[in-house]
């Protein structure tokens, strides 16, 4: 039970201290010569190469340089392989995860190979020691990759790894090492205690790999105390829910199941979030009908508000297995939301609405209930905060539903009392239509106050506004230049505030 938060204080003493480094364990330097590549003989890493039949067992191991290993393991030169490699381990056995990505990849890519790098003796360490091992880990993937490549004439371009926490680090310093690149790395949630101003060289890094991926999911506090990287280290970086604490993860959630599991469920404190990233890719390989989907944006701020939900130019991509490709010359760092159990996808709305009132009216942390309603289903009163709300300012908010409503007909938007003093003299605003963008369909409707004034009444703390789909073209030149006119011109001007119910 006291494992984790063990684990934890060292790290965190070990930085306060700043006595931490990354540095080599063991006593065999690392020389500046390439000859080492195709030397097989010190290879300490063990690669256990799974079957679909058993996935938990370690029955068969590739050993570089013994050419009879690859037959008796059922290695297939002409499959595509994955090479799973785990983080710190303090038990020095293998987590549940292992198997069931294992499982998840047989699946998705039943002819496949899938090997497990076991580093288990330098990874069980104190966390300083299994930091810089990461260095010799990668040394010994580096020569099974050139034996592979060079002896059995197996093509890089086939190649993906999966490295969790340390073992991102670990992927990124046997790419970089390899004489030419694999295709694919994942860093899922890469470690951030020592590495996060680390040198390229000794951390997961674009130039890895022809292509890098990277999920980040707690990268909670200050860079230095981030259990996971808080900088973006490959071609796309992608922060579910912020990269912070993920849905399911709370202190509640974590009593809940010691309540129902017991207490060997404690260490889901700590690990929940950071082990978060696996099991979003696993979801990605199982679940292939119900692929989340990021978007790109500056700021987790500007994604919270609806802002970047935009698909053009490769502002959007798939989450985990079946992420398109896509390299730049800088990293692109992407958001999403995600629900708290699998399958993890949601839908993502951007909710505007233009408020209007002669007074001059600021309020903040303003909560409201959204219900929608469309052709395939219904999400009723999803509970919201908006930061802001201003007279004659617009506001736009993120949305989300884990239902599949199909094209949205009707919107209905409750304003909540956020005190007691506001039932007794609430404030109201004007509201002319909402404007909705679907993320996933890149759809944009408008939507016309149900109210026989042209302007829906929004009173704080009273009944529900409903707005309907309007048959106006929304880019039509016509509904713009009206648009712009009743805001800005004669129209709005003469309007009587307190005639429209006020």
């Amino acid at each position: 039970m006291g494992k984790d938060i063990t684990i934890l204080f060292i790290i965190v003493i070990c930085i306060v201290k700043s006595t931490c480094e990354i540095y080599i364990t063991e006593t065999s330097a690392i020389s500046n010569s390439t000859d080492w590549i195709g030397d097989y003989t010190d290879i300490k890493t063990k690669f256990s190469v799974r079957s679909a039949e058993e996935p938990e067992e370690d029955l068969c191991y590739l050993v570089p340089g013994i050419k009879d290993s690859v037959a008796h393991c059922g290695f297939n030169k002409s499959r595509p392989t994955f090479a799973i490699i785990h983080g710190w381990s303090v038990s020095g056995l293998f987590e549940s995860w292992i198997h069931k990505l294992v499982t998840a990849l047989f699946e998705r890519v039943p002819e496949s190979n899938v090997i497990v790098v076991d580093w288990l003796d330098r990874a069980q360490l104190h966390y300083p020691s299994s930091a810089g091992n990461t260095r010799l880990v990668g040394r010994d993937i580096a020569r099974l990759i050139h034996w592979l490549e060079v002896d059995l004439k197996y093509d890089l371009a086939n190649l993906h790894m999966l490295g969790y926490s340390l073992g991102a680090h670990v992927a990124g310093v046997a790419g970089n090492l390899t004489n030419n690149k694999v295709n694919r790395i994942t860093g899922l949630d890469p470690a951030g205690p020592l590495f996060e101003y680390a040198e390229h060289a000794n951390r997961l890094s674009p130039g890895d790999a022809k292509f890098v991926d990277v999920l980040h999911t707690n990268i909670m506090g200050s860079p230095d105390l981030s259990i996971g990287i808080q900088r973006p280290v490959g071609h796309v970086d992608i922060y579910p829910n912020g990269g912070t604490a993920q849905p399911g993860c709370s202190l509640q959630d974590t009593l809940q199941m010691m309540k129902n599991f017991g207490m060997y469920h404690f260490d889901q404190l700590l690990k929940c979030s950071h082990e978060r990233s696996v099991h979003l890719f696993i979801d990605s390989l199982v679940n292939q009908q119900q692929q989340s989907m990021a978007y790109r944006c500056s700021s987790k701020d500007a994604f919270n508000r609806g802002l970047c939900l935009s698909c053009r130019k490769n502002r959007c991509n798939n989450l985990g297995y079946g992420i398109n490709k896509i390299r730049t010359t800088r990293s692109n760092k992407m958001y999403l939301k995600t629900g708290a159990t699998m399958p993890y996808k949601v839908f993502h709305y951007q909710m505007k609405f233009h408020v209007f009132n002669q007074q001059n009216l600021t309020l903040n942390e303003q909560p409201i209930k959204v219900s929608l309603f469309g052709t395939h289903g219904e999400k009723e009163d999803v509970q919201l905060v908006l930061s802001s709300v201003s007279s004659n300012t617009t506001s736009s908010f993120l949305l989300t539903t884990d239902v599949d409503l199909g094209e949205l007909l009707r919107v209905r938007l409750r304003w909540d009392s956020d005190s007691y003093f506001s039932f007794f003299n609430p404030n109201k605003f004007l509201v002319r239509r909402m404007r909705v963008k679907a993320g996933e369909t890149q759809s944009k409707v408008v939507f016309k106050a149900e109210s026989y004034r042209e302007f829906a009444n929004l009173v704080q703390g009273g009944d529900p506004v409903t707005f309907t789909k309007s048959k106006e073209a929304r880019n039509s030149r016509t509904h713009k230049r009206t648009h712009r006119l009743k805001i800005h011109g004669s129209s709005f001007k003469g309007l009587n505030v307190a005639s429209a119910g006020m």
